[in-house]
């Protein structure tokens, strides 16, 4: 195991150490001592995602009480329904088609749009902004491109925000309604900024994720001729190909900064270095997944694909 942990230099210069096996990058995800950021910096509180310690806990605590299964499971009819009509349009075309456009892109921003209620008539709209969004490039060094970015998360935001008004004005079933709804004896309750943040890193995770990810793994099905008779399968055997794609596609590093001097594999690693958990690489470690790279649905052993500990993915059933 000498070699699944080693430093490396990024494409920016910059070093870090690189995590390759699954053990240890599980026991990194699960580390409360690499954090999100590298210590000392500044987070703004609203920005849930990139929040370590008590303050993500209670951000995660006040989400999980509207995140739950049932409410996914209320949702599950829509969002079919939703899948089936870009499936459709997919079967109807003629000729080639791009996956990404036509079904992967669509599916991912209508998914977020069901969850937030966004209105039927605001789907276009809406569609249009988070695209408007996701081209912009903040960490460009290019202040035009920089400046682009601010206007279209911008936008982005102002429509969120309203849809929180509406939200409170007229709750219905969808999650945005019941995390404005949602309180704690302890916690209190999320204030706008926060839930703004929060819809960001839902259009961070439902959308630049999925996008990408679904139109990968129709073509790799496709290769494998693995969708004939896909539907007609039981719905075990679906959730287990569902996994075993997640395994094979999913997110390929997760970076982490020490908070404080620690040991991981045998390697010191001092306090305010950066970490790759490479995500994977531990989900392809043959000592771990026999065969790493066959597509095997049903594969014993859990994959790191949602993460694991204080950050492990809250919508991991929505995305199975």
């Amino acid at each position: 195991m000498e070699d699944a942990v080693t430093r490396v230099v990024r494409a920016d210069g910059r070093e870090a150490w690189r995590v390759t096996s699954y053990d240890l990058v599980a026991a990194g995800l699960a580390d409360p001592r690499l954090g999100l950021v590298p210590p000392g910096v500044a987070v703004d509180e609203r920005a849930s995602l990139f929040q370590d310690g008590p303050a993500h806990a209670r951000l995660r605590r006040l989400v999980a009480r509207a995140f739950t299964p049932r409410r996914i499971a209320e949702l599950a009819p829509r969002i079919t329904a939703l899948a089936e009509s870009h499936v459709a349009a997919l079967v109807e075309a003629d000729g080639a088609v791009d996956l990404v456009d036509v079904l992967s892109t669509p599916l991912a921003v209508g998914t977020v749009g069901v969850l937030l209620g966004v209105d039927l008539t605001e789907h276009v709209r809406f569609r249009g902004l988070v695209e408007d969004a996701l081209r912009a490039d903040p960490m460009s060094g290019d202040p035009a491109q920089q400046a682009e970015a601010g206007r279209a998360w911008g936008a982005l935001s102002a429509f969120t925000v309203e849809l929180i008004a509406a939200a409170r004005a007229e709750p219905g079933e969808d999650l945005l309604s019941a995390l404005v709804a949602v309180r704690d004896a302890d916690d209190g309750r999320l204030a706008d900024g926060e839930l703004v943040a929060l819809v960001s890193a839902l259009l961070a995770a439902g959308v630049i994720t999925v996008r990408g990810g679904l139109a990968v793994a129709v073509v790799h099905l496709l290769e494998q001729d693995a969708l004939a008779g896909l539907a007609a399968r039981p719905p075990a055997e679906i959730e287990g190909l569902v996994d075993e794609l997640v395994r094979r596609l999913g997110v390929e590093v997760f970076p982490r900064w020490a908070q404080e001097d620690l040991e991981l594999g045998g390697v010191a690693i001092a306090a305010g270095d950066e970490v790759l958990l490479q995500i994977e690489a531990a989900n392809h470690d043959p000592a771990r997944f026999a065969d790493p790279e066959r597509l095997c649905p049903g594969r014993a052993g859990p994959h790191l694909g949602f993460g694991r500990g204080p950050h492990h993915c809250l919508g991991a059933a929505l995305a199975r």
